[in-house]
């Protein structure tokens, strides 16, 4: 854990001195890391999702590649059905898609074809200051790499790649995924249309996080989502969407605000509101049609500049969070994923300064009193989950085609 005042004197990301850190907690947090996964794994949760944050002090997590490959043999040893998630690999900032394309196939490969591939394009700061790559390069260097890992994974001879940002004379990956003619695919974003509309011309899932408020974010974020659904063509099928939601729970409410305000603050003070705003908006990182969205309305980003100095009881009158008895949070849960639409819910259960017994008692609680009430949710529509592994209950299309036509299930 950080001093009090580490917000005031010090950003989370790109210079934070490492002078601060004790090696021993570190070490400890990242067995804690893991051990709460496999908790989760163990407790019934369908799938594990985990970030990529590479210099960053408040998620060490330089390459989810890592975390999955753990988890995939971890998982798979013990018989536990779960999707493995990373919810990124940046690919705005790499300069070896190739190495990308075969970590994710090993992975796929070692947990049995449970793998769900994710490809945010990357913060500006972490592409740009970290890695050195040019700003006006984040987006484009991001479509190459994607339109060469997706060749990669389905072709079955060695091929010549001749692009901007990747000249190979031989492209010929092994493994090649279990899962054919790809793993789903799913984009993280902060609510770009250039983002959402690619995930819907090449049927990606597209995930949203909760940190900016979702009482103001949300319904300009999905409502612009299932816009651009509906402009597309597609069905308004809720498991094409995610959102990834800070949950805490306890017996009561009274308890719960008692347990989770200080870690909550710790989270969004230290983490993502100590990162310098400008960092995150980099002039040419952002593409003409994303900046002309927030051109129109900044409110996109909602609370963001408040994050560094923000307190507990507005995060969770914004959404940003949801604390509470098992009933207060599955009601506002149903709330949330009712309104939006949203088929795959990331509950964020372990966060900011949380003592490790502390998130283990969140995990379970919400896996024995939350979980088994919400996975009903959608069933009365009967809709087909096309981005989700077909081994666990998915039911993949043929991305070949690029079919878009769907109906419910039958």
């Amino acid at each position: 854990t950080f001093p009090t005042d580490f917000e005031r004197h010090h950003d989370s990301a790109v210079d934070t001195p490492w002078s601060l850190a004790d090696p021993r907690e570190v070490r400890a947090a990242f067995r804690d890391y893991l051990d709460g996964l496999m908790l989760a794994a163990r407790s019934g949760f369908d799938g594990l999702i985990f970030t990529e944050h590479a210099q960053a002090s408040y998620d060490m997590s330089a390459n989810p590649s890592l975390t999955a490959a753990a988890l995939a043999y971890a998982t798979e040893s013990e018989g536990l059905d779960v999707a493995i998630y990373p919810a990124g690999r940046s690919l705005g900032k790499t300069r070896e898609p190739v190495r990308v394309a075969e970590e994710y196939a090993a992975i796929d490969t070692v947990s049995g074809g449970r793998l769900m591939a994710g490809f945010p394009v990357g913060l500006p700061y972490d592409a740009c200051l970290n890695n050195g790559i040019p700003p006006i390069e984040l987006r484009p260097r991001f479509d190459e790499n994607l339109a060469l890992i997706l060749r990669e994974w389905s072709e079955d001879t060695p091929f010549a790649w001749n692009g901007s940002y990747s000249q190979l004379p031989s492209v010929n990956i092994w493994p090649r995924p279990q899962q054919r003619p790809r793993p789903p695919v799913w984009l993280t974003g902060i609510g770009n249309p250039a983002t959402m509309q690619m995930a819907l011309d090449q049927d990606f899932g597209f995930n949203y996080l909760s940190w900016f408020g979702l009482k103001t974010t949300g319904p300009r974020i999905f409502d612009r989502f299932w816009e651009l659904v509906d402009r597309h063509g597609s069905p308004r099928n809720p498991y094409r969407l995610g959102l990834s939601q800070v949950v805490g729970v306890a017996g009561t409410d009274a308890e719960a605000v008692r347990m989770f305000r200080p870690h909550v603050e710790y989270l969004f003070n230290k983490g993502p509101g100590a990162i310098r705003s400008e960092t995150l908006a980099i002039p040419g990182t952002i593409g003409l049609q994303g900046l002309q969205a927030l051109m129109r309305d900044p409110t996109d980003m909602g609370i963001a500049e408040k994050l560094r100095t923000i307190g507990f009881d507005e995060l969770v009158d914004m959404g940003s969070v949801i604390v509470g008895s098992p009933r207060t949070v599955l009601d506002r849960l149903v709330e949330v994923v009712r309104r939006f639409r949203i088929g795959n819910l990331h509950a964020m259960l372990q966060f900011g300064s949380m003592p490790r017994q502390l998130a283990m008692d969140n995990i379970g609680l919400f896996a024995s009193e939350v979980l088994p009430k919400l996975r009903g949710v959608w069933q009365d529509e009967q809709w087909d989950h096309h981005w989700w592994p077909e081994r666990l209950g998915g039911r993949p299309r043929d991305v070949t085609t690029g079919a878009a036509a769907e109906g419910a299930a039958r």
